[in-house]
């Protein structure tokens, strides 16, 4: 009996030694504790270093400096895990197989340039106040955008190194992307129409989200949202508009929030029995409501008109050309409204009133009158050919 469990005792310990890929169990789970520690202790390290980081950041005014440790908390938290895995990679039984360890070792330093990259690409935020003065020469979206590139090209250079570490060269790669990138091109030259145009309004500031905008024959309202391959517009009746940004290069984009000033031109028609002095007190009435007014531009700053302009069929017309102040439309309506009262105060008070289209008919002695119509006799037949209302003959009957 003692023999057998002897027996069964070595086999066990073959097993045991044996273990999985020639690592023995010993070892694999001396390396899961080990991971396990290191998943334990990662936040109270995170605790102890990021409050140590702020307690030195504290002696500082700027608010950069605690932005950027709240966006580093992901690196920092990472760094016990990497720590761990090389702990646990180090253990002998590990070692001792060649490839484990050859692996291991790169597997360790893609770890180290992946949280290095990481870190990088957490601080971008935090740092893009140093782009803040871009906003000047270009848009907010084109900051976001390069923002974005930013990025792009931080995990980029990360895989790259990552793919080198390993033994990838990464030049063919790039050459063969290249060539797909030609093929793609030629197959999606809208795409490529639309990104460049998208890429161009946002570099040339033709507008930014907020903006009430005109695209001649498309749409006219609010812009919500510019990407790089559309724009989306809002209608004044809420339904949404996705246009695509190569729109914008072939048709005419007014920008209604760039005006400066609303233009007000109307026409009003008075009487023909006004009198000249009548004409001149409305207009000069008018002209003195806008001088002077806050809400309207003055003479020196837009144009200003209001002068008999004309004789219409029916009325003459005084013209009024004037800008207001604001551009907001609410605020240019009730402008326009107070406006329109004092023009039919001043009207009705010079004693006159608005015109209106009419026809003027003279009857009576001397009044040119055409000669009544008589129809032609029907020789032949010896009567009129019109009979009964009929003037067809027998063909209309």
């Amino acid at each position: 009996m003692t023999k057998e469990i002897l027996d069964f005792w070595d086999i066990v310990r073959d097993v045991w030694h044996s273990g999985y890929m020639g690592i023995d169990f010993g070892s694999i789970i001396t390396a899961l504790l080990i991971l396990v520690i290191a998943l334990t202790i990662r936040d109270l390290f995170t605790r102890i270093v990021v409050n140590r980081i702020i307690a030195v950041a504290e002696r500082s005014k700027s608010d950069i400096d605690d932005q950027m440790i709240e966006a580093l908390k992901g690196p920092i938290r990472f760094i016990p895990v990497v720590v761990g895995i090389y702990l646990a990679l180090e253990i002998p039984g590990f070692m001792q197989e060649e490839r484990l360890s050859y692996a291991s070792g790169r597997l360790v330093r893609s770890l180290i340039v992946f949280n290095l990259f990481w870190a990088f690409y957490c601080a971008i935020d935090p740092l893009t106040f140093l782009l803040g003065k871009l906003e000047e020469l270009f848009s907010t979206e084109m900051v976001a955008f390069l923002v974005k590139v930013t990025k792009g090209l931080i995990i980029g250079l990360g895989i790259a190194t990552v793919l080198q570490l390993w033994g990838i060269e990464v030049g063919p790669i790039i050459a063969g992307l290249g060539i797909v990138g030609v093929a793609v091109a030629l197959g999606a030259q809208d795409l490529f129409k639309n990104l460049i145009s998208g890429f161009l309004i946002l570099a040339e500031k033709r507008f930014v989200v907020g903006d009430w905008v005109l695209v001649d024959g498309i749409v006219e309202g609010t812009v919500e949202k510019i990407g790089f391959r559309s724009t989306m517009i809002r209608r004044f009746d809420r339904a949404p508009t996705i246009v695509p940004n190569s729109v914008f290069a072939d048709k005419a984009v007014t920008n209604f929030s760039e005006m400066t000033h609303r233009r007000i031109f109307w026409k009003i028609g008075v009487e023909y029995s006004t009198s000249v002095k009548q004409l001149q007190q409305i207009t000069e009435e008018i002209r003195d409501y806008l001088i002077g007014n806050a809400d309207f531009a003055q003479p020196e700053e837009a144009t200003m008109f209001v002068v008999t302009d004309s004789f219409n069929n029916s009325s003459i017309d005084i013209m009024i050309y004037c800008f207001t102040n604001t551009t907001v439309w609410g605020d240019w309506l009730q402008i326009k409204q107070d406006f329109a009262y004092a023009i039919k105060r001043i009207v009705e008070n010079a004693g006159t009133g608005f015109a209106f289209p009419s026809v003027s008919v003279y009857r009576g002695e001397g009044a040119d009158m055409p000669d009544p119509y008589m129809p032609p006799a029907d020789h032949k037949k010896g009567h009129l050919a019109q009979k009964d209302g009929d003037l067809f003959g027998d063909e209309g009957r």
